[in-house]
């Protein structure tokens, strides 16, 4: 005993820090897998619109 506090007491405090720091890394692994799967999408919607606006410019000549 510390202070008069078990020593289970100080592992269950460390326990909820560390259940803590990994949440905050697996929502930061999330959100930087959203953002690609964003930026991704919007490449392809991109190079579809490129595609079109050639296909039209090609129409019209």
């Amino acid at each position: 005993m510390i202070i008069g506090v078990p020593w289970w007491v100080f592992m269950l405090i460390l326990c909820i820090f560390l259940s803590g720091y990994m949440a905050y890394r697996a929502m930061r692994a999330e959100r930087r897998l959203e953002q690609q799967f964003i930026e991704r999408e919007g490449k392809v919607y991109i190079d579809r619109m490129e595609k079109e606006r050639e296909t039209k410019e090609r129409m019209t000549q």
